[in-house]
């Protein structure tokens, strides 16, 4: 099967009982066991729940993966990732993520031993030189939030299969629409697929996938354990927000390669960091490794005063968090996303008192436009 339809049908057979297109909200916690050692495959929904299984087949088809393990977040997914390793051990990891992937690196897991190291993985020297013996993962964001910086999928999976480490990208802002990484090697992908994976703004979740035999049997175990598991409720509404997600992406794609253009004309705006604008530094892997640019584009306004007024007057255009929705949403990443990364380590990387970080949505382009235009005109 070819994406649009794996994103409507795998992992969603009819309901055996009732035949029901729709896979069913499996809204229970315990199931009737016939005999002792003997179930129907599912025992508590803690371990497993039918409309989870279904969103988890669904999503490791779309990736190409041999299985998908759903949690309740995207930030228990990616805790569930690193806690595949032991106190001691070393992960280099790309160094403008997503602020709360450095905020449970920094501050939760490397006082239980954890070590890690945020470096520029856009080049692959800087990968090099942060190996270390102990060294046991590469964690990599590509297109990295909030900056769009572009990460070379093969070269990542070729060193760490070299050097034998555990390779590991979060997706979020590609989803595998655009981009899927186990193609390149690597051994696992995660999202939060609150983002564009649901694309209407109404759930939280994340995902892991992999082909690896013992990173399912250690997650599995983690579900089991920790029981930091999606709910049938939010795994459902997953569900019927993939079944959009071609169409989504392909508008968001051509929205935001129209806005980014438009942006870059505009004398008020610094800088913009779009990977599908020719300017972009890895412009060209991007076009390689990427079947089209995505949703998101920062913009650096000049100054926190200028960012300030430019969101005190957008209208169309939500300051909210998150993104991939169908609305467009808009963001000051230094004091929102990334408020939990040092001032000193923000500015390095890129991320600016000024940068404005704007997922574009699915609304008409000239009304989006227009709505940015007379907010730049407050600056």
């Amino acid at each position: 099967m070819k994406f649009s339809t794996k994103a409507i049908h795998a992992g969603q057979e009819p309901d055996p009982s009732t035949g029901a297109v729709m896979t069913p909200v499996f809204l229970t916690s315990t199931y009737v066991q016939e005999e002792l050692g003997k179930n129907k495959g599912y025992e508590y929904s803690r371990v497993s729940n039918p409309t989870r299984t279904a969103l988890e087949k669904n999503i490791a088809a779309l990736e190409n993966g041999a299985e998908g393990l759903a949690f309740a977040s995207g930030m228990a997914a990616i805790d569930a990732i690193f806690r595949l390793l032991a106190p001691g051990d070393h992960i280099i990891v790309t160094n403008n993520v997503y602020g709360g992937t450095y905020r449970i690196a920094k501050t939760v897991l490397e006082n239980f031993g954890l070590q890690f190291d945020f470096v520029a993985t856009t080049a692959m020297e800087n990968v090099v030189l942060a190996r270390k013996p102990n060294t046991k993962m590469i964690f990599v964001e590509t297109p990295t939030n909030p900056t769009m910086e572009i990460s070379d999928l093969a070269a990542i999976a070729k060193f760490a299969r070299a050097h034998h480490l555990i390779s590991v990208v979060d997706n979020t802002f590609a989803t595998p629409f655009l981009q899927r990484p186990l193609e390149f090697g690597i051994d696992a992908v995660v999202h939060s697929v609150t983002k564009y994976l649901n694309g209407h703004s109404d759930m939280i979740g994340g995902i892991v996938v992999t082909s690896r035999v013992e990173i399912v049997e250690k997650l599995r175990f983690s579900q089991k354990a920790v029981g930091g598991v999606m709910s049938p409720f939010d795994a459902w509404l997953c569900l019927r927000g993939i079944k959009t997600l071609a169409v989504r992406m392909k508008q968001h794609c051509e929205s935001a390669m129209h806005i980014a253009d438009w942006l870059s004309r505009r004398k008020k705006i610094v800088k913009v960091n779009y990977p599908g604008l020719k300017n972009h530094p890895q412009h060209a892997l991007a076009k390689k490794q990427m079947g089209g640019f995505g949703g998101m584009i920062s913009f650096d306004v000049g100054s926190l005063a200028n960012a300030k007024k430019f969101l005190k007057r957008v209208r169309l255009c939500a300051l909210a968090e998150s993104l991939g929705g169908v609305e467009t949403l808009i963001s000051h990443p230094a004091t929102m996303t990334h408020a939990s990364v040092p001032k000193a380590d923000r500015k390095k990387n890129g991320v600016t008192d000024g940068l404005v970080r704007i997922s574009v949505g699915i609304e008409d382009i000239e009304d989006i436009i227009a709505d940015l235009e007379q907010a730049l005109n407050a600056i």
